[in-house]
């Protein structure tokens, strides 16, 4: 049965293009301003403070791949993205629990798993509309230009945040089996997020806290040193899955002995 897979995957395909909408604007906003900026990026670096560049993981400014890594993917990608995933996997469950329509749903002969796993898997929506996405505009941008952007970091930078975004999923799932109501859900699963993320960045900048970011995703997946340093940390992407498939679990088991 996968009827609630191609009905969750047309649901999420209309998000997935505006978000990709809203990437065409922003690189139509920076791309043109990128050689302009690369000629005082270094008295723009020396004039903010380092400890507001470690906070956003900002280097090599006069690079496109460093301008490109601070200006769309260190907020927009990691944590508005991120946010984004948490938000819509929050409402997946609880919503149809408070609308009842989950009661109709598992009066079919249908498992709990396979609702969870189909909802799960219509997230693949997002992710491939997104990702493939924003590569193309990247790609178009930096080429109208005349600075492109180097093509394996720049897909290495959106396959190691797969695993990222899915734990971010996996965040607004466990809240979505355990809340009633899909706003509750989702507003928990947004903080968590949006925490998480000010935590990891606040402890950069002091060395005796720095190991507290390592209880948080975003620690996990660095988008400057992939876009920069080419430095691909498939570790750390085997850490995220890991989370990953051990909040799936922990939302499978929670959603299997609830009360519907």
């Amino acid at each position: 049965m996968t009827a609630i897979l191609r009905n969750e995957a047309s649901r999420l395909l209309r998000g997935s293009l505006v978000l990709t909408g809203v990437f065409t604007l922003l690189a139509a906003m920076y791309y043109p301003i990128f050689p302009g900026f690369a000629a005082d990026a270094e008295e723009l670096e020396a004039a903010f403070p380092p400890e507001l560049m470690d906070f956003f993981g900002i280097e090599a400014l006069d690079t496109i791949e460093g301008f490109i890594a601070a200006e769309m993917y260190s907020f927009f990608w990691v944590l508005l993205i991120g946010i984004y995933f948490a938000y819509i996997s929050a409402g997946t469950i609880a919503g149809d629990v408070e609308r009842r329509k989950m009661d109709l749903t598992l009066s079919n002969p249908v498992s709990r798993e396979s609702v969870l796993v189909q909802k799960v898997l219509a997230l693949g929506v997002p992710l491939i509309v997104l990702n493939i996405g924003v590569i193309v505009i990247n790609v178009v941008g930096s080429r109208l230009i005349d600075e492109p952007l180097s093509l394996t970091p720049l897909l290495m930078v959106h396959l190691l945040s797969i695993p990222y975004l899915l734990v971010c999923a996996g965040i607004g799932l466990v809240m979505s089996v355990v809340m009633d109501r899909a706003r509750s859900a989702q507003g928990i699963a947004l903080i968590l997020v949006f925490t998480l993320w000010l935590i990891d960045s606040a402890s950069r900048l002091d060395a005796d806290y720095e190991w507290i970011g390592y209880l948080t995703p975003s620690r996990y997946y660095d988008e400057t040193a992939i876009l920069v340093r080419e430095e691909f940390a498939y570790f750390d992407a085997a850490v995220l899955t890991a989370g990953f498939l051990v909040l799936l679990l922990l939302s499978t088991a929670l959603f299997l002995r609830r009360d519907i």
